[in-house]
């Protein structure tokens, strides 16, 4: 008995040897940390909305081992700032190991409280990392900026009503909706700048909105997204809808990545009056249509241009009726459009209560003078209407492949040349002295052209003249 206890003692005292010989001792870098950026910077950040997510780089360059002995954020619980270390969220972090060669994820976003002021503020702080005694920093910047806030909960019908003169001195921004309700009247200053959240609208409901921007201090729409990589997308937001509006007068808005740009539904105008009359004005890369106008709707559009529409620039449907003087319509949505950058239908159908399909039939009376209609299809209007209809179309340049023929189509047509706008992609739609669109209009009493340049009695087509 005694052999084997000591026989057992011995076996126990081998494998705690052998297991001691095959663990390996770590020797750590005594170098420090690379990152992919010394500061993480977050461009125009609305106070009270979280920003996107920044994304930093930590590496070991060595081939050995580090040990972070302690990442910090510098601002504590108390910092705007949030950070995630390798999927780990907190304010600190110690004894990492980060093996030679590899590298570590951080991620940081921030949210801003509001200030009260009107100018943009900078906000600061930073990650601390210790390896080997030594500290290294990456500094966190944002630029901040207070807003107006327009809040309504569509759902509950809880909406933001709105009236008077919007300030100008904040940017707005449209969370749900904005609404101008019946017989009221918003009137939108020069230099507004509004920002609308994912599928947000402002409504003009029976009411009249008056945009009075200028060349210089447009009134803007865009999405509130303002990362570069959101530049270019369309569909960010619903886009300014009337609803049996009166008279509105916009002047000068530059919209951008809306679903729709503008729609008109109805007219609560008296007479002949219009029901939206846009002068001078760019309606950009929405992802439907850059206006749609229909039942009733009447829209009259001088020097403005209409470009980049996933569906139609412009599309009039079921008894709506148009003006456009000096405008461009264009396409050029990308390779997957194919419809045409303008269409005119007479004919709309519904499903009524019961699912059934119901087609009604309403005239549409329309005029297209002085303008440019082209684009990347052969055939860039589209038209759907009946002997009912009364448009025309004269003193223009068409693309249009077999030309269009019969009482539509008047004098003065350009048919399938190329305007020779100087850079289409990057919406510049001026022209080179080239171009066939000089001095083959007709005289109006439109006299100046979208950038305040004197019109002749023989203008220029398009919402330009070349000087």
């Amino acid at each position: 008995m005694k052999y084997f206890f000591s026989l057992y003692i011995l076996i126990l005292v081998l494998i705690a040897t052998t297991n001691s010989s095959c663990k390996k001792t770590v020797l750590f870098s005594e170098g420090n940390l690379e990152f992919s950026k010394d500061t993480v910077v977050f461009d125009t950040v609305f106070t009270t909305i979280g920003s996107t997510t920044k994304q930093l780089k930590i590496y070991n360059k060595s081939n050995r081992t580090v040990l972070i002995s302690e990442v910090q954020l510098m601002g504590g619980n108390n910092s705007p700032f949030r950070m995630n270390l390798d999927g780990l969220m907190g304010t600190d972090f110690a004894e990492i190991e980060l093996e030679g060669g590899d590298s570590l994820f951080t991620f940081v976003e921030v949210t801003l409280n509001p200030n009260g002021g009107t100018l943009p503020m900078v906000i600061e702080d930073s990650i601390r990392f210790k390896t080997n005694g030594v500290d290294q920093y990456v500094i966190l910047a944002a630029w901040g900026q207070d807003m107006y806030y327009h809040y309504s909960d569509l759902e509950n019908n809880d909406l933001d009503l709105n009236e008077g003169t919007w300030p100008n001195d904040k940017p707005h921004l449209i969370y749900g909706g904005a609404f101008v309700d019946e017989n009221k009247t918003l009137t939108i200053q020069q230099n507004t700048h509004i920002f609308l959240h994912k599928n947000a609208i402002l409504l003009n409901f029976k009411g009249t909105l008056n945009i009075n921007g200028t060349k210089d201090e447009p009134v803007t729409f865009q999405g509130d997204r303002l990362e570069s990589s959101f530049d270019d997308v369309s569909g960010q937001y619903r886009g300014l809808y009337f609803r049996e509006a009166k008279t509105s007068n916009l002047n000068y808005i530059e919209m951008k990545n809306a679903s729709t740009g503008i729609q008109i539904e109805g007219n609560g105008a008296s007479g002949t009056n219009p029901t939206v009359h846009l002068r001078n004005s760019k309606i950009h890369n929405s992802a439907f249509h850059g206006i749609l106008n229909f039942n009733g709707g009447r829209i009259l559009a001088e020097n403005s241009i209409i470009s980049h529409s996933g569906l139609h620039g412009f599309f009039n449907l079921a008894g709506a009726s148009y003006e456009f003087n000096h405008c461009n319509i264009l396409g050029y949505a990308g390779s997957d459009q194919e419809l045409p950058a303008f269409a005119v239908q007479d004919e709309y159908t519904y499903l009524d209560e019961n699912g059934n399909p119901v087609t009604i039939l309403v005239p549409v009376t329309g005029l297209v003078r002085n303008s440019v209609i082209y684009g990347p299809q052969d055939e860039e209007v589209g038209l759907s209407i009946g002997n009912t209809s009364t448009i025309l179309f004269e003193f223009s340049l068409i693309k249009q492949s077999p030309v269009g023929t019969g009482s539509n189509f008047g004098s003065g047509i350009l048919w399938n040349q190329e305007p020779v706008f100087k850079d289409i992609s990057a919406y510049d739609f001026e022209y080179w002295s080239t171009s066939p669109m000089r001095n083959v209009g007709t005289g109006t009493s439109l006299t100046t052209d979208i950038n305040g340049n004197p019109r002749d009695g023989t203008p220029d087509l398009s919402a330009y003249e070349f000087i």
